[in-house]
């Protein structure tokens, strides 16, 4: 394949995967890794300004890579919520600048910036 063809195929992606990002419904809320705890989980720190500590459902423990610094959705359980989650998603740097935007992030930029 000829590098040109590489390149728009590359963008092309990149306009997908910006016109699909996941919003949170419900009881959902984003929030943004701050501890890798070992055994898939990790402390996250959530838009609703609490600080869970969120798994990776088995389901999803080999396509989701998770960092420190990520930005995550996470869905809180329905016994001990405030304290345990799970993430569901994790959003990509250009889905990450698409929430700046569009003001989904903005008790996050006041906080620190990432």
């Amino acid at each position: 394949m000829s590098k040109k063809k590489e390149l728009e195929k590359k963008q092309q992606e990149l306009q997908q995967e910006i016109s699909r990002v996941k919003l949170p419904r419900e009881k959902q809320s984003l929030g943004i890794v701050d501890q890798r705890l070992g055994a898939s989980r990790m402390r996250v720190r959530c838009l609703d300004e609490k600080t869970r500590i969120c798994r990776i459902p088995g389901r999803l423990k080999r396509k989701l890579w998770v960092r420190e610094k990520d930005l995550v959705l996470v869905e809180p359980w329905q016994m001990g919520g405030d304290e345990k989650g799970d993430i569901i998603f994790k959003y990509r740097p250009s889905q990450v600048e698409w929430l700046k935007k569009k003001g989904y992030l903005k008790k996050f930029e006041e906080v620190e910036e990432f």
